[in-house]
Parts: structure tokens; C-alpha cells; sequence
């Protein structure tokens, strides 16, 4: 008995020092979430004249008195990925674990043939107030989808998932939705067309830029800037 239990602790100690052993030669699994991934393509910059009498359909409509416009369309395609874990055939928690973020702009500043410089110099300052916002988009996109990361989801349905797939798709709507809401250029561009009156009188247009950035820096959204049509 006494040769049985001096085995049995000798083979308790074994295992102890090999549990000890293995736990210093696997590393730590790493944390499931990581941080989102923020894609910021290359802003696109097209300028195109047209007819006043034949506009191209393409074009967007130019308001009472207005002699050219710039068209600024912000984009975000938000791809979020998550851990699910199911509690029976009809429920599941997902936690998601990673977000990426594609951001995009497109500027297209329409003028008609024969514009003089000050009309295409009023255009150029849509444009510059759309890249100015479009050179902080990152950082915006970046905080949002950080207080998604790690956000545990229900989720219920008789094909559990088809249901994750769509509520994933749904969270990914969300922060696009989001950024679009603070990112918010809008105010700056109606701000700057009162200041420059529509290229009216003769305001310079570059003061007139720093001017509306700087009055509605701090100006809450109240619709979404995606997409967007600036005049």
C-alpha cells in the first residue's frame, strides 16, 4: 500500500510539473477583438464642363440662380465579423471582433463652358471644404467603429446563420450610417455658399472657406452627408 501511494505521488508530481512546463511554452491566446481597420482610398477629382442649354443627364440639377455645382459624395462600406456563440437551435450571442472600414469621396465640379474664373474659383471651394473633411474621415470612422468592437449582439431565429450574417450586415449599416451623421461637411458648404453668396459678389473664395470651416466646426449634424450634393 505504502509502494502505492509513494507511486501515486510521484506521478501527481509528474503531471503538476509538466502542467507547469506547458504552461510556459504555450503563449496566452490573444485577445479575440482587435482594433478596426480604417481603408481611406484616394479622393476622386473630376472636373467636367457642360452646356447651360443641353445639361448631360449625369449632372446634378442646379438650383434657382446657380451657374455650376459641385457634386461631393462621401462612401462607407463598413464589413463587420464576429464570434458566435450559440446557447440553443434559436438564440446565439455574437460578439464582434473585427470591423473594416472602406472610406471613399468623389468630387465632380461641374461648370459650364465659357465660366469665368471666379465661378470655377467658388467650385474649387466646395472641393477644398469636401477634402478637408475627407483628411479627418479616418479618425471619425476609426472612433466609431471602436465602440463597436467587443459588443455583444442577441440574436435569435430558426436559421441562427442567416440571422448573425444579417445582423452583422445590419451593424456594418449602422456605422456607415454613423460617420456619415459626424462627419457632417454639409453645414460648412451652406455656411460657405451664404458667405460667398452662390459666387455672387466678390468675396475671395479661400477666406471664404477658412471662414465657414471655422464657423461650423463645432455644428451638430442633422443629416446624414452621404451622399451629398454641394452648390
Amino acid at each position: 500500500m505504502r509502494r502505492v501511494l509513494v507511486l501515486l505521488c510521484v506521478l501527481l508530481t509528474c503531471v503538476l510539473f509538466a502542467w507547469i512546463f506547458w504552461r510556459g511554452m504555450v503563449p496566452q491566446l490573444p485577445n479575440i477583438t482587435a482594433a478596426p481597420v480604417i481603408v481611406k482610398q484616394p479622393a476622386v477629382i473630376e472636373s467636367r464642363t457642360f452646356d447651360p442649354d443641353a445639361p448631360p443627364a449625369e449632372m446634378p440639377p442646379l438650383s434657382t440662380g446657380e451657374l455650376a455645382v459641385c457634386d461631393s459624395n462621401f462612401g462607407s462600406n463598413a464589413t463587420v465579423s464576429g464570434q458566435s456563440r450559440y446557447t440553443d437551435s434559436t438564440h446565439a450571442t455574437v460578439t464582434i471582433t473585427k470591423i473594416q472600414v472602406t472610406l471613399q469621396l468623389t468630387v465632380t465640379m461641374w461648370t459650364p463652358s465659357g465660366a469665368t474664373q471666379h465661378v470655377i474659383d467658388h467650385e474649387e471651394g466646395h472641393r477644398e471644404i469636401s477634402e478637408y473633411y475627407y483628411q479627418i474621415a479616418d479618425k471619425i470612422a476609426a472612433q466609431i467603429a471602436a465602440r463597436y468592437i467587443g459588443k455583444r449582439l442577441a440574436v435569435t431565429g430558426a436559421d441562427l446563420p442567416n440571422a448573425i450574417n444579417l445582423m452583422l450586415q445590419q451593424t456594418g449599416k449602422e456605422i456607415d450610417e454613423e460617420y456619415g451623421k459626424e462627419l457632417n461637411p454639409e453645414q460648412a458648404q451652406l455656411r460657405y455658399d451664404e458667405i460667398t453668396d452662390h459666387s455672387r459678389n466678390d468675396v475671395d473664395y479661400k477666406s471664404a472657406v477658412a471662414q465657414a470651416i471655422k464657423e461650423t466646426a463645432d455644428a451638430p449634424a442633422e443629416t446624414p452627408s452621404a451622399p451629398e450634393s454641394d452648390h
